[in-house]
């Protein structure tokens, strides 16, 4: 491993949309030759494996853009992260995920390249307190005790010592906005009391690192971003100096939607809830320029539109869009 007094880093973000890869037995690379009815039953989960042409379809969109870092969101555990990558990266990354609290085994995951000239920790915020109750909760003697949604991970990249990071990066996925007990009209109060928590565990990590560059990423499930901020949201801008990716980028409205809602019948509505926020220490070594929401492309290596139809928004390899920059020569001493 080559020692140097910095490095670039190539990083992407993504929603994979249900990344499940779970297996009766071993997998192998002749599997992935399957038909998809019989990959479906190579495994007899609850969780249905994710569909065979949309993994390949995520390899060659990761092989594309060509990450050091991938930060997942939607994956169906360490094993099917680990899975994903031996049998469609060529096993070119380290996996690092802890099962977080989701009620669906969706979890945030990482895969970094391997033989970078550094190491990796991974720790959890799971058993974090959000500090919130539904309303007809207050109200109970002893009412329930609610954490994150999922988690907020913390990466930390160091050359030699771990408690000594050049990069910090966290990892979230707030709650959705479905409310299938009609508790919470559209998750907002626990979402909010979610990006609280996050933002406050964002801050203690800068307060214990005050000069390493820190990455806050995940779906957020809202605009999170400074336009027009959902209310939700507004908390980061006030606790944080914090800034979208995209923003410092400069990228038109247009360029920055991550998610294509589409409904039938209606117009389909494209909006970023997907971000990455970066301190102004980290913005420093951002490439501006570099900054992009990746589309996916056709047979022939073109872009596709968003979708306008739930057909097409089907066929896609997942319902979100990967966010991608590049960092330049972030140095390994504070």
């Amino acid at each position: 491993m080559p020692w140097t007094e910095s490095t670039d880093l190539k990083i992407a973000l993504l929603n994979t949309e249900n990344l499940f890869l779970l297996f009766d037995q071993p997998p192998t690379l002749e599997h992935t030759k399957l038909d998809e009815i019989q990959w479906q039953k190579l495994s007899t989960s609850i969780y249905p494996n994710k569909n065979l042409a949309k993994l390949k379809e995520l390899a060659r969109t990761f092989k594309d853009m060509d990450p050091d870092i991938i930060l997942l969101c939607e994956v169906g555990g360490p094993e099917s992260l680990k899975n994903f990558n031996e049998l469609f990266l060529e096993n070119k990354y380290s996996t690092a995920l802890m099962e977080g609290n989701s009620d669906r085994n969706i979890d945030v995951g990482f895969l970094v390249r391997k033989n970078l000239p550094f190491y990796f920790d991974l720790s959890t915020n799971k058993h974090r307190l959000i500090n919130f109750n539904y309303d007809s909760e207050r109200f109970l003697k002893t009412p329930p005790e609610h954490k994150l949604s999922r988690d907020c991970a913390e990466l930390k990249l160091f050359q030699r010592e771990s408690d000594k990071p050049f990069l910090n990066i966290l990892l979230t996925h707030l709650k959705s906005r479905l409310d299938p007990e009609k508790k919470d009209p559209h998750g907002f109060s626990r979402r909010q009391a979610e990006l609280k928590t996050v933002v406050d565990i964002a801050n203690e990590v800068q307060k214990r690192n005050p000069n390493v560059p820190m990455i806050l990423a995940g779906d957020f499930n809202g605009n999170a971003s400074l336009r027009s901020t959902d209310e939700e949201f507004k908390y980061l801008y006030e606790h944080t100096q914090l800034q979208d990716v995209l923003e410092l980028g400069g990228l038109p409205d247009d360029r920055r939607v991550t998610f294509a809602q589409v409904r039938a019948g209606l117009r389909s509505e494209g909006r970023q809830i997907d971000f990455c926020f970066l301190t102004p220490k980290a913005a420093q070594y951002l490439d501006k320029s570099s900054a992009i929401v990746y589309r996916y492309k056709d047979s022939y290596g073109f872009d596709l539109d968003l979708p306008t139809t739930l057909e097409q928004k089907l066929e896609l390899p997942s319902d979100h869009y990967p966010i991608f920059f590049k960092l330049h020569n972030i140095p390994f001493k504070a």
